[in-house]
């Protein structure tokens, strides 16, 4: 088996059925490409979560100041605005995170994304400048990395993929780095 082959069945090793009928439905509705490692859903959520606090903050304190200052019964703005908040937090991180996929061949590397615009970004290996492999606190927690590629050129010189298990992201650097120095030998 090559390592390519081995490392794109890493995170698609799962042992319970469900958690491999979900990979199998992404796998199918990103044409065939690897999604993300499953934590990245988590990670997501934590992140709507983050952005839609503040507001659902404001609309309690706005709702405090029509119900005391006004007199204005603020049910009617308040519950309507948090299920909004609520269903936010619940459905954009999986709507978001099915939409991801990627695949690393023998000398390229593709990844596909997007909700509403689908941008399918392709980098051949000959065209890579260098590698990071990063890590946020919430990443670290979660065992994920983010693995960015630098390319040559101004538009889209950076490439990133968000969702990997941190092993993952460190082998696929590892044969891209590998592939460069043959490509510069």
């Amino acid at each position: 088996m090559t390592e390519q082959a081995s490392m794109s069945s890493t995170p698609l090793a799962a042992a319970d059925p469900l958690e491999q009928m979900e990979t199998d439905h992404l796998r199918a509705y990103n044409q065939g490409l690897t999604p993300l490692h499953p934590p990245q859903k988590s990670l997501m959520r934590l992140n709507v979560i983050f952005g839609v606090l503040p507001l659902v903050i404001a609309s309690f304190v706005a709702a405090y100041f029509l119900q005391t200052q006004l007199g204005i019964a603020a049910t009617y703005l308040l519950v309507p605005f948090n299920v909004f908040a609520f269903l936010l937090i619940v459905m954009l991180p999986y709507r978001k995170f099915r939409r991801w996929g990627y695949e690393m061949g023998d000398e390229q590397l593709r990844v596909l994304r997007g909700f509403l615009w689908r941008t399918d970004t392709i980098v051949p290996f000959n065209r890579i400048q260098h590698i990071d492999v990063a890590q946020g606190p919430l990443q670290r927690w979660l065992g994920l990395s983010t693995l960015v590629v630098h390319t040559a050129g101004t538009h889209n010189s950076i490439v990133t993929l968000p969702g990997l298990a941190t092993a993952d992201a460190e082998a696929m650097r590892e044969t891209i780095k590998g592939h460069i120095r043959k490509d510069m030998i």
